[in-house]
């Protein structure tokens, strides 16, 4: 009778990738925390409910061992018009094996093969992008604080600027807005944001019968608020939208600006946010984000774009 030897498992790199569905939520909250991130159930939902999640299963039984999720933006039947790539994560028992790398791979050479993509990397996961061919094409830069008004900081003091709630006849004229800016269909993000956000407000210039000059959602995020997405034609426009959502809240305000936007990144921080992080927002397949950078002020989240 001939005996087999034990039975030697899979290398953690050859264990499947699968597709996740909202179902996996908890177990993606669950690898946030166990990174040291915060938990962010929902911003989870939204990213599992408007993209992809592709995730490993952890060979113990514990959850996953990894996780990332792909946002597609675009209509063409071909593939998407660019696709962004967030929140990968590997457990922290499967650290260092390769894990993220395959995932990468796998996200990158095989699911979005030959599409344009984006994503936003912190100092410890931009060399591994590096080397899968992601370049550095710009910067953002994380501010987190409690936002102290000044007394000049009303819509009369930046032109006469109005900002108000968005109501559902606004939909349609934020996703042109946003389309022209952002330069790719986020119709399937956009128009989720007024349930996933607390409150969703748009600018219009009286002068100009009413036209839309921008847009900006604040959304819960654990104990903050983030800002974002921040639209707008110019900076006045900017800073009356993030004055109007910072006044109807008592979090902490967190958002992402481009740090070619020197202006409001100044008055941000004259008004009580901090500098905590900075990350690179790197492409591949492209030279740079489309769309125009001038009137982007901040990503919906990082983890989208």
């Amino acid at each position: 009778m001939i005996q087999s030897g034990p039975v030697t498992p899979p290398h953690i790199t050859d264990l499947p990738i699968r597709a996740l569905t909202v179902d996996d939520l908890h177990y993606c909250a669950d690898l946030s925390e166990d990174r040291g991130w915060l938990r962010e159930d929902h911003k989870w939902g939204l990213l599992l409910a408007a993209g992809n999640g592709y995730g490993v299963d952890a060979p113990d039984g514990r959850g996953l061992a990894a996780a990332c999720v792909v946002t597609r933006y675009g209509s063409a039947p071909a593939g998407p018009d660019l696709a962004a790539i967030g929140m990968v994560l590997v457990a922290d028992r499967y650290a260092r094996q390769g894990l993220g790398r395959a995932v990468m791979s796998h996200i990158c050479d095989e699911v979005l093969k030959g599409h344009p993509l984006t994503l936003h990397a912190t100092p410890f996961g931009r060399p591994l992008y590096e080397e899968l061919g992601f370049e550095v094409t710009g910067r953002a830069e994380m501010l987190v604080g409690t936002f102290r008004p000044a007394p000049e900081d009303t819509p009369a003091a930046d032109g006469g600027i109005r900002i108000r709630p968005a109501v559902a006849e606004d939909i349609p004229r934020i996703l042109r807005l946003d389309a022209e800016i952002f330069g790719a269909d986020r119709t399937h993000m956009i128009t989720r944001l007024p349930a996933f956000a607390d409150r969703l407000v748009v600018a219009e210039d009286p002068a100009a019968e009413g036209s839309l000059t921008g847009y900006a959602a604040a959304w819960p995020n654990m104990h903050t608020h983030v800002i974002g997405p921040l639209i707008a034609h110019d900076t006045a426009t900017a800073r009356a939208l993030v004055t109007a959502l910072a006044l109807t809240t008592d979090r902490p305000l967190r958002t992402d600006i481009d740090v070619r936007h020197e202006e409001l990144l100044g008055w941000l921080k004259g008004r009580g946010l901090e500098s905590v992080a900075f990350n690179a927002v790197m492409t591949r397949g492209i030279p740079g984000l489309p769309g125009d950078w001038t009137r982007r002020w901040a990503p919906l989240t990082v983890a989208a774009g």
